[in-house]
Parts: structure tokens; sequence; C-alpha cells
């Protein structure tokens, strides 16, 4: 459009607020379907692969991908002079997708492969809700587009509908977990969702109405947004991808730091999505709550802080946990994405800004999402992006100038004394390793208060972050020597203890095995090793095993869901059949290799553990032929919540021989889950002890168990029915029983804490 053109005739107020409040509904009501969508499909899908955070990684990359193809689609969509035509090709998009509906994993993926999950969920999510998505993708950029053409007077500086478009967003995430899960089955979720579909359809086309009946030449206010202002150079785009990749890469990278020592469920997804995303809302508003000078002061801070957090490691409790890493993490986003609104160019090149800022969000999740999984052995993408984030603050000049050049001096010398120790090992070397938080937590927050106060330049603050960053490596919080093994399902920990005693298996800062090494007095362990952590003959499990082998008197048939490092193996007595249910085969090998255990070595050489999600793999075993089975199939703390449903319990009924009983260990610190455990099992017309004891023999590298029994009789169970240590516990009527339409993670994070357990 040039200003030779003739200006048409401004809109009415009233118009003026119709086209306010039907374009804002729309974009609001696009925004609420795009964000509701992923927690809910995900949730769908997690069942396939044993409810693994890293389905929620691959998830976003994939959301932030077909994102991409979205406002690329509405870029080139508005570059065509007519306006009719876009308004025709995108309702026909939507109404094309609504077809499609409601959503439904497609057919032909309801079983993994055995290995490439990562590309095979993409594959899924692509064929089974890729249109609707992308059509939704498109609307938030479209739509503002359609605006600016509408003759509105702030059709000049329509960004503020963007923030209208992330208020949406951060209530569906929001709501979710806390109304949305609790309170309706997935099947009607599903409902709810497709007709939120329709209702935005006839928002679109009102939309549509209202731009093909604005006058011809649209109405923009003077000054602010030069029709003629120049276009954004390359080195400013390039600028914006960056800015806008770090802060996506983090959110997979915390998301999947916070969600691995919890749940994997949409309960811990969505904060840091809706954090996030809340970002956006405050950076966009015409008056920000927080001034942008203030977050720059406090984003260094921020990154000081997740270093502190990072060193601190398996010391600290849920709280901590979550408010810690959420609050930095908020405080860095909202410094990035405030240089980006900050930087935005005039209304004429919306799209291509959108398209930039969604294309550096695909490359941040591809990068913590699917390359950094397969390149490090351990979360490497967490400290990257931290110190990737100090290059997102602005260029500024040094204050005290003559101090300031002292800074690398002083910084290098401290490298030094620092990091040499650890080559040794003096008395320095052991002072630093016992006071290794408060060392890295100075380093970091004196580090970055000193840079602050001289304004020092990015580079400086990038290394004082990544010698921070570097000093929780060179001193480690394990004790002992560790090694690391990385798949699709997560990061194992093998820790050797540093007298060579243990050898202990950890996921994120859970133990899930250890085996005794050495005697107390330095001897060799020899023989047939004893199971030891949650796995010790007197605790809730071993006594399972001895009960039931009792009672039957005769060998047992055993079906174990859940490997680790193989301890169970040696549960077993002369004669009787273990079969074992694993789904990360990096697992398998871990515990087979005698330098990390000899469990299965020793005990069991010959047993072939089934590959693959339990709930897939077990379901095809025979029925009526276990005496015992054990669920114990937890990752970190993360639970795979589709094998502690009712339909679950259903199958294990059915696998089980006359007099046979399950028995599911639901030790967790941070859900309550013997309650879901004794529902899902009277669902199924069964009855349920439970064990909870304290071993008090954690030097031993022998924990306290929470173990749920559940069998037709009294009788099944044997000695375990009269026993003291065993409560016969009935259903809460008051709790609505797990489903794989519906489980409700927050109460039983509720109801720990309120317990007083955690």
């Amino acid at each position: 459009m040039s200003s030779s053109q003739p200006v048409a005739a401004p809109n009415s107020a009233s118009r003026n607020r119709l086209l306010l409040v039907v374009y804002t509904a729309a974009i609001f009501t696009s925004a609420l379907l795009l964000f509701s969508v992923q927690p809910l499909f995900t949730k769908m899908v997690l069942p396939r692969l044993g409810g693994s955070p890293a389905v929620w990684s691959v998830a976003m990359v994939f959301f932030q991908s077909l994102l991409l193809g979205g406002y690329a689609y509405a870029h080139y969509l508005m570059q065509l002079r007519s306006r009719l035509v876009p308004i025709v090709v995108h309702l026909l998009l939507l109404v094309v997708a609504l077809l499609t509906l409601p959503l439904s994993i497609a057919s032909g993926w309801g079983t993994p492969p055995e290995s490439g999950y990562a590309f095979w969920l993409l594959g899924l999510f692509a064929v089974s809700i890729g249109l609707p998505f992308f059509a939704l993708a498109a609307n938030n950029p479209l739509l503002q587009a359609w605006f600016v053409r509408t003759g509105h007077p702030n059709g000049h500086d329509p960004y503020f509908l963007y923030a209208s478009s992330n208020i949406g967003s951060f209530l569906a995430l929001l709501t979710y977990p806390v109304l949305l899960e609790p309170m309706f089955s997935l099947r009607t979720q599903n409902l709810i969702w497709t007709s939120g579909y329709g209702l935005l359809i006839l928002l679109i086309a009102g939309c549509g109405v209202l731009l093909l009946k604005s006058p011809p030449v649209a109405v923009v206010a003077p000054g602010a947004d030069a029709i003629d202002a120049p276009a954004p150079s390359w080195a400013l785009r390039a600028r914006w991808i960056f800015l806008a990749a770090v802060p996506s890469g983090l959110l997979i990278a915390v998301t999947a730091h916070i969600s691995t020592d919890v749940a994997a469920a949409p309960l811990l997804w969505v904060l840091p999505l809706s954090l996030y995303l809340l970002t956006w809302v405050l950076v966009f508003q015409s008056r920000p709550l927080l001034p942008h000078s203030w977050v720059l002061m406090l984003q260094p801070l921020a990154i000081a802080g997740v270093v502190v957090l990072l060193a601190v490691g398996g010391e600290q409790n849920l709280l901590l946990t979550l408010g810690g890493h959420l609050l930095c993490f908020f405080i860095i986003a909202m410094a990035c994405h405030g240089e980006l609104a900050r930087q935005r160019p005039a209304a004429r090149y919306l799209t291509g800004y959108y398209v930039a800022l969604s294309f550096g969000g695909m490359v941040g999740g591809l990068f913590a999402g699917l390359i950094a999984p397969f390149t490090f052995s351990w979360i490497a993408e967490y400290p990257i992006l931290i110190a990737f984030a100090v290059l997102c603050r602005p260029s500024l000049p040094e204050r005290y100038s003559g101090w300031a050049r002292w800074y690398w001096i002083a910084l290098v010398i401290a490298a030094v004394v620092l990091i040499a120790p650890s080559y040794t090992t003096g008395k320095l070397f052991t002072w630093i390793e016992a006071q290794r938080v408060y060392v890295v937590s100075t380093v970091a927050v004196v580090g970055m208060i000193v840079a602050i106060l001289l304004r020092a330049n990015r580079l400086k603050l990038v290394a004082i972050t990544v010698l921070a960053l570097a000093l929780i490596r060179f001193y480690p919080a394990d004790d002992g020597r560790v090694e690391t093994v990385r798949s699709f399902f997560g990061v194992h920990k093998i820790v050797v203890t540093p007298n060579n005693q243990y050898h202990v298996l950890m996921h994120g800062t859970t133990i899930h095995g250890a085996e005794k090494y050495l005697n107390d007095d330095g001897t060799p362990v020899t023989g047939r090793p004893e199971p030891i952590s949650y796995y010790y003959k007197d605790g809730g499990i071993g006594q399972a095993i001895t009960a039931v082998r009792a009672r039957k008197g005769a060998p047992l048939r055993v079906a174990v869901i859940g490997l680790g490092s193989g301890s169970l193996t040696c549960a077993s007595a002369p004669g009787e059949d273990w079969k074992f249910f694993e789904i990360d085969q990096s697992m398998v090998d871990t515990a087979r290799d005698p330098k990390y255990f000899s469990y299965i070595q020793k005990c069991e050489p010959d047993v072939k553990p089934v590959i693959g999600d339990a709930r897939l793999t077990f379901a095809k075993e025979p029925d009526g032929v276990y005496d015992l089975i054990i669920v114990d199939a937890y990752s970190s703390d993360a639970i795979p919540i589709h094998l502690a449903t009712e339909e679950a319990m259903e199958i294990y009924k059915e696998k089980l021989a006359p007099q046979g009983a399950v028995v599911m260990h639901v030790s967790n610190r941070h859900l309550e889950l013997a309650s879901v455990v004794v529902g899902i099992a009277d669902a199924n017309d069964m009855k349920s002890w439970v064990y909870s004891e304290d071993s008090g023999r954690d030097n031993e590298y022998i924990f306290s168990t929470n173990v749920v029994i559940s069998a037709h009789d009294a009788a099944d169970v044997g000695s375990i029915a009269t026993s003291s240590q065993w409560a016969l516990t009935e259903a809460n009527d008051d709790q609505r029983v797990w489903t794989d339409d519906y489980s409700n993670v927050l109460g039983a994070v509720w109801r720990r804490l309120r317990d007083g357990d955690n």
C-alpha cells in the first residue's frame, strides 16, 4: 500500500468495538485450543512408551515445528493481494481438519518399534493431529494480519493481540491439570475440545466477514509505525531467532529436569510451559507489569540461581525443585522475550517476524529434545542453554572500565585455583569437594554481582557462568566414581562408592538398585548376591515373595515388570520360572554388564527380558499362569500411570494363576500411590494389603519401602494376611479410581503433602 492511494473513511466506534471483540475472541479461543491439545493428546500417547518424560520433549519438538509451518503458511498467504482468497483457503483448511476429529491415535501406530522412538513419535503425531494443529498454528499471525487491514485504530500495532493469544494459551495449560484432568475423562476432554474447534471456525468466519466489509484501504494511525519503515536486516532476524531459540530449548530442558524426579504427567509439563507463555503475555503489554530494565538486572542472578540449584543436586526437595527452577526459568525467559518485544518490527513485517520467532523456537526444541539426547550421555543441554542465555542480554557500554579490565585476570586466577585441585587428592581438593555447594554458589553469585556492578559485557558473564558450571562437573555431588548411560527413557547413573563397597543404580536423584561388592572388612562378597535396596528379603517385596512361595509350597512362576539392576533375579529359588519385562534396552545392557552389577550373571545368566512397554507386551502373555506378578516399573520417581489403572490391574488379574497375587512397588517421594493401587484392585474385586516401613538401614543401601499386594482372597497371600506389618486396606469411596481414561496426579501430590510424608 502506498501513501498515494485514497484513504478510506474511518470505521464507526461501534464497528471498532465489534472488530476488537470478535478478533480477540477468535485469537483467544484458537490459543486455548492450540495449547490444551498438547497435554491432552500427549497423555493419550504416553502409554505407548512407558510414560517416559521424553515423550513430552519429542511432543514439544513436533508442536514447535508445526507452529513454524503454520506461521510460514500464514506469512505466504498474506502476500496475496486478494482479501477473499486467504479467507476462503483458511476456512476450507479448518473445515477439512474438523472432519478428522475427534482426536485419536492413527490406525497402524499402536505398537512402537524396538528403536528410533523419537522419530516414530514424530510420525505418530503428524498423522494423528498434524492437520488440525497446523490449522490452529496459523491463526495467530493470520488473524493479526487481517486485523491490520480492517481499519481499526489499533491496527498499526496489533501486537497486543499476541498477548491475548498467550493469555488463552496460559489459561489452557493452567486449567488442564487443575480442572480438566481431575474432573473429566480423556474421552470427555476430547469431545469438549472438538466442540471448541467447531466454535472457532464460526469465529474465524466472522473475522473474515468483518475484513471483507472493511474499507478497501485501511486507516492506520500516523507516526509510530510508518508505512515505509525499512525492512529488518538479516542480522536482526538472526538475533530474533537466537532470542527465541534459547528459552524454547530451556523450556524442554527444565521440564525434563523436574519431571524426571516427580512424574511424567501433564501436571508438571504444563507448569514450565505456562510460565513460558506468561512471559509472552507480559512483554507484549503496552505497559509491561515488570519493566524490562528490572528483568535484565535480575537475569544474571537467576542464572546464578540455576547454577546453585544444580550444585545442590539431589539434596533439593519438591518445593525447591519446582519453585527454584521455575522462578529462574521465568526470569531468564522474560529477559529473552523482552528483548524480542523491544525489537519488534513495524506491523507490515508482522508475519515474517512470527516466522523468525517460530523458527527459533523449533531450533531450540530440536537441540534440547532430539539432538542433545543423542549427543550427550548426561543432561548437558540444561547448563549449555543457561550459558547461552547470557548472550541474550543487550550489549551495553561497560561501567568503570579501569576496574573491568581486571575481571579476566581475576577470573583466570580463580579458575586455576579452583579447578587444578580436582586433578589431585590433596587437602585443598578434599576441602573443596566437601564444600562444593558453597564454593560453586560463591563463584556464581559473587561473580554475577560483581559483573552487574561493573556492567560487564556478555562474554564476561558467560565466562563466570561456564566456570561455575564446570566446577559442578569437576566436583560432582555423587560420592565415588560415576558413569552415565543415556537413552530415550532418561539418564541412568552407575555410582561406585568411594570405598568400592557398593555399586548403585540411579535415575535422576532416585536410587533404583544397589549391589554390595565388598564386605565390611574389605573382603570381596562371594557366592550368590543378596538383593538389597528395596528388594531385601525382610522388606515388603521380599516378604511378599516368601509368603506366596510358602502358600503354594512349590516353585513359583513369576512375572516382573521392570528389570532395574537385576536385583530380583537373585530372589528366585531353584526350579522357579521368572520372566522379566523391560522397556529400556540400555537398562538391560547395564544390568547384564558385570562391571556394573553381577545379579544377572550369577543368578539368571540366561534371562532374556521381553523388551517393550509392559501394557503391550505383558498383555500377550497366556492367561492364568503366574503365581506372582511384581510391578516395579518406575523411572526415577516418574510413574508410568498406565500401569496403575483399573484396566492394567484387570490384565494382571487375567494372567494370575488360581490363588495368585499382584505386588506393586509404590515407594515415591512426591506422590501417594498406595490408595491408587487399592482402588484399582477393589474395582477388580481384589483385596489389598499395604506395607510401609522404614528399615533404618540406609547406610547399608537397604531402604524403606511402600508396597501393596492384591489378591482375590486372604488365603492367597498366606502369612501376610495375619502379619502386623501389613494392613488390610479398604478402597476410599471418595477417591475416584484411576482408569486409562482418567488419572489425577495432582490429588496424589496433595495426599503426600497432606500426610506429611514428603
